[in-house]
C-alpha cells in the first residue's frame, strides 16, 4: 500500500513542478510582451514629441518668431 502511496505522491509532485514551470514561462511571456508594448509606446511618445517639435518650429518661422 504504501508503494503506491509514494507513486501517487511523486505524480503529485511532477505534476506540480510541470505546472510551476508552465506558470513561469507564461509569466516570462507576459512580461516580454510587456517590455515590448512599453517600447513601443515610448517609440510612438518621441515620435509625437518630435513631430510637434518640427511643427511648433515651423509656426515659428512663418510668423518670424524664430528670428
Amino acid at each position: 500500500m504504501a508503494d503506491n502511496s509514494e507513486k501517487a505522491s511523486f505524480q503529485a509532485g511532477e505534476a506540480k513542478g510541470q505546472a510551476q514551470a508552465k506558470a513561469d514561462q507564461m509569466m516570462d511571456k507576459a512580461s516580454n510582451a510587456y517590455e515590448s508594448a512599453k517600447d513601443s509606446c515610448q517609440e510612438a511618445g518621441h515620435q509625437v514629441q518630435a513631430k510637434a517639435q518640427g511643427a511648433t518650429d515651423a509656426i515659428k518661422d512663418a510668423t518670424g518668431m524664430n528670428k
